[in-house]
C-alpha cells in the first residue's frame, strides 16, 4: 500500500524506493530468516523485546542468524512482515512453552511424582536450560539448597537468579553467610557459561531427588497449631512428654506454640484494636474474666484492656465484673476464639506476629 512514495505495512512505513529502481520479486527465506528480519526490524523501529526469556540456545541461534545476513530488498521486508502480522492475527490460543510453563497451567491437575518425572525428564534435555526451572521456583524452595551448598555455588546462583529474588534470599541467609556470599559473588566473573550450565544442572537434579511432601508445613509446626487449640492440661502432658522423648524437637515446639498467654509478648498493642473488633463481645468478657485466675492470664487480659479505649476497656471491666465466675472449659475456649482471630488477621496480613527472638 503506497504511502509518500513508500510502503505501509501495517502502520508501519518503509521508505519508498529510489526512481528508476526495479523492484525485485521477493525471495524464499527460511523460518530462521524471517524471524532475523522481524526482530532486527522492531529493533530498528525502537521496539523492546524481551528475547532474554527465550532459551539461551534460541538468543544464540536467532543471535548468529542476525550475523550471516546482510541487505534484504523492500518487497521481501513486507512480505515477510505482512505474513508474520497474518500469522499474529491467526493466533486462538496460545500455550506457555516448555516444561514449567505446561506444569504450572496442569498444577493441582496432574500428580506430584508425574510432575517431578517430567522435571526430570526435561532437565536430562541437553537443550533445556537448568536455569529457567531455577528463576521460576519459588525462595522457600532455594534457600534449603544454598544453605547446603558451598558458598562459590551459592554465589553462582545468585549471580544467576534475576536481582529481587537474589536480594531476598540473601536476607535470609544467616549473617556471616550472606557476607561471604556476597563476597564470593565479586569472584565469580571468570566463570565460563558452561561451568554455569553445569551448576544449574546438579541443582535441578538435586532438587528433583527430594521426594514431594504430603504436608505444606513441617512437623513443628503442626503440632505447635494442634497444641494452640488444645487445653492447658493436654498441652502440658504433651510437651513434658516430647521432652522426655526429644528435648530439642519439644524446645521447638514450644517456640511454634501461640497461646493466649503470649499476647503480651507476641502482638503489639496497636493491633488490640483490629483483634477485638472481630471477637464477639460475649466471648471477649468470658475470656478476660477467665483469666483472672491466673497471674500469666491475667497479664494477658490486662494487656488487651489497656490498649483499647478506656470507654471500652471500663465497659468491659463491668460485664467482668458482673459475669462472676467462669468454667476452666469455657475459659479456654473463649481465649481459643481470641487467638484464632490472631491467627486469621495474620494470614489475612493485616498484623504480624512479633517473633520470640526479637
Amino acid at each position: 500500500m503506497a504511502a509518500d512514495n513508500g510502503v505501509l505495512v501495517r502502520g508501519a512505513a518503509l521508505p519508498g524506493p529510489p526512481s528508476g529502481y526495479t523492484p525485485a520479486a521477493p525471495r524464499s527465506l527460511t523460518a530462521r530468516e524471517k524471524a532475523a528480519i522481524i526482530v532486527r526490524f522492531l529493533l530498528s523501529e525502537g521496539t523492546s523485546l524481551p528475547l532474554s526469556s527465550l532459551p539461551e540456545h534460541l538468543q544464540a541461534s536467532l543471535t548468529e542468524q542476525i550475523g550471516q545476513m546482510r541487505l534484504v530488498d523492500r518487497n521481501t521486508l513486507a512480505q515477510v512482515v505482512d505474513e508474520f502480522l497474518n500469522e499474529l492475527e491467526q493466533v486462538g490460543l496460545a500455550f506457555p512453552g516448555g516444561i514449567e510453563g505446561a506444569l504450572q497451567v496442569m498444577d493441582g491437575h496432574i500428580s506430584a511424582n508425574a510432575a517431578s518425572r517430567l522435571r526430570r525428564l526435561a532437565g536430562a534435555s541437553a537443550k533445556a536450560d537448568p536455569w529457567d526451572r531455577l528463576t521460576a521456583l519459588p525462595i522457600e524452595r532455594l534457600i534449603p539448597v544454598i544453605e547446603e551448598e558451598s558458598i562459590e555455588v551459592a554465589a553462582v546462583m545468585l549471580s544467576k537468579l534475576p536481582v529481587a529474588k537474589s536480594a531476598e534470599i540473601l536476607g535470609k541467609l544467616p549473617g556471616e553467610k550472606a557476607r561471604r556470599v556476597a563476597y564470593a559473588v565479586s569472584l565469580t566473573g571468570n566463570v565460563d557459561p558452561e561451568t554455569v550450565r553445569r551448576i544449574g544442572q546438579s541443582l535441578v537434579t538435586q532438587l528433583d531427588s527430594q521426594p514431594p511432601r504430603a504436608f505444606d508445613t513441617g512437623p513443628v509446626e503442626r503440632v505447635g497449631a494442634i497444641l494452640n487449640v488444645s487445653g492447658a492440661q493436654t498441652r502440658d502432658d504433651v510437651l513434658a512428654g516430647l521432652e522426655a522423648e526429644d528435648a530439642g524437637f519439644a524446645a521447638e515446639v514450644r517456640k511454634a506454640i501461640f497461646t493466649f498467654v503470649h499476647l503480651p509478648t507476641r502482638v503489639t498493642g496497636r493491633d488490640v484494636p483490629k483483634i477485638i473488633r472481630i471477637v464477639d463481645q460475649p466471648v471477649l468478657v468470658t475470656a478476660l474474666t477467665g483469666a483472672q485466675g491466673n497471674a500469666e492470664l491475667a497479664a494477658s487480659a490486662e494487656f488487651l484492656l489497656s490498649n483499647m479505649s478506656q470507654r471500652m476497656a471500663q465497659g468491659l471491666r463491668e460485664e467482668m465484673a458482673a459475669r462472676g465466675k467462669v468454667k476452666d472449659k469455657e475459659a479456654e475456649e473463649a481465649m481459643n476464639i481470641v487467638i484464632n482471630a490472631v491467627r486469621e488477621l495474620e494470614a489475612a496480613g493485616e498484623l504480624t506476629l512479633v517473633k520470640e527472638e526479637e
